[in-house]
């Protein structure tokens, strides 16, 4: 069964966002990366895996892409990311991959590995990650962002598999900790006391995380880790722009 793919291309930031200055376009997921818009590159990749059917793309301004939609519909995106996950989804129906327009290193085997990989868990959702291990052995050059747990650290890939719709209620947690995420105290209360001593003393074991998540959702939820390290490398800032055409080059 062909699965639906929805792409994140929207911008708080727009035209002010320092990767869509770099390029002088209207927003990150336009700049080129050798010459190709990162959305593009996201675009051809998600053609070529035989498990994808119908590709959505979210962006503020669905005119700025009118040029593919023989390729992919295309949403008007809502203020933040997990509000036009929960918007979109609604019309998407699930199951659903979900990834971003910055992630112009994305390929092929990579997606299939994550879908298939997830499948096999039977989780309403699951999320795909790189451990640290793996990313320094594959691309040590960048400079990521650790998530660390007690047994694991790792970094996100900006992969999301929405099973069932079970998986609604962890998108809704993700806006709810979202409105608060300028007042930890208010995210402290929404995760719990006891999980925020535990992250900060570091006896949070990935297993933990599962098990809280689904305390508070309903869903059942997993990381899946995948065998590449440079799946975790996305374009958030110039220097992730110039690693990602590095590595491109050396292909």
């Amino acid at each position: 069964m062909s699965t639906p793919v929805l792409i994140l291309a929207g911008s708080r930031d727009g035209e002010r966002d320092p990767l869509a200055r770099l390029g002088n376009v209207s927003h990150k997921a336009l700049l080129p990366i050798q010459g190709v818009p990162m959305i593009e590159r996201v675009l051809r990749t998600l053609e070529q895996v035989p498990e994808i059917g119908k590709i959505w793309i979210s962006i503020e301004q669905p005119d700025l892409l009118g040029h593919l939609r023989n390729r992919a519909t295309l949403l008007k995106a809502a203020p933040s990311p997990s509000e036009s996950v929960a918007q979109a989804l609604e019309t998407i129906g699930m199951p659903c991959l979900v990834t971003t327009a910055d992630h112009a290193l994305l390929c092929p085997a990579w997606v299939t590995e994550f879908i298939r990989n997830s499948q096999k868990t039977r989780a309403d959702l699951t999320a795909g990650i790189a451990l640290k291990e793996t990313i320094q052995r594959d691309v040590p050059q960048t400079q990521r962002t650790y998530i660390r747990l007690s047994d694991i650290h790792f970094s996100g890939c900006n992969l999301f598999w929405m099973a069932t719709p079970r998986s609604g209620a962890v998108v809704a947690l993700w806006q709810r900790l979202q409105k608060y995420r300028k007042q930890p105290l208010r995210m402290a209360m929404i995760l719990g006391l006891s999980t925020i001593l535990r992250v900060l003393t570091r006896t949070f074991s990935s297993d933990l995380l599962e098990q809280r998540i689904q305390a508070l959702t309903g869903a059942r939820v997993r990381l899946v880790p995948l065998s590449d390290g440079r799946a975790a490398v996305d374009v958030d800032k110039p220097a992730d722009a110039a690693l990602v055409e590095q590595l491109l080059f050396q292909e």
